[in-house]
């Protein structure tokens, strides 16, 4: 089972999506701001943070260059009313694996799903070299 935290101070927006990844056996963990959600990954291991435009204490992108701080390893989705020119810009350098738009839906989250498991499927088969 894939484990998820979901940043997020609006976590209705996204019913549809957490409601498709539960369906496809995927673990919701929910949380409302960047600083609980980085004391998460601290302790716990995630296999895709997925944060939203705002949340209680900071914004989206600004808890995404924490999180690269924090585990630059880490798989992240950006919720994002930017164009996707934009969002590339703003977040470049970042790592974000797919951007989503506002209230994301099945579709959305189909996507984000098949992007996470082809990432998830290429690390589980690399293997260590031996020098």
């Amino acid at each position: 089972m894939s484990l998820v935290l979901l940043a997020s101070n609006k976590q209705e927006s996204f019913s549809e999506l957490a409601e498709f990844l539960e369906n496809n056996n995927i673990k919701i963990i929910r949380v409302e701001s960047g600083e609980k959600a980085i004391s998460m990954i601290k302790d716990q291991i995630f296999d895709l943070i997925i944060t939203d435009e705002e949340l209680s204490d900071m914004k989206g992108l600004e808890f995404a260059r924490n999180l690269v701080l924090t585990n630059p390893m880490i798989n992240c989705a950006a919720i994002s009313s930017l164009s996707s020119e934009d969002f590339h810009e703003a977040s470049e350098g970042l790592g974000i694996l797919m951007q989503l738009p506002p209230n994301p839906e099945k579709k959305h989250a189909e996507a984000l799903l098949k992007h996470l498991n082809s990432i998830l499927n290429m690390t589980a088969n690399v293997k260590p070299q031996k020098d």
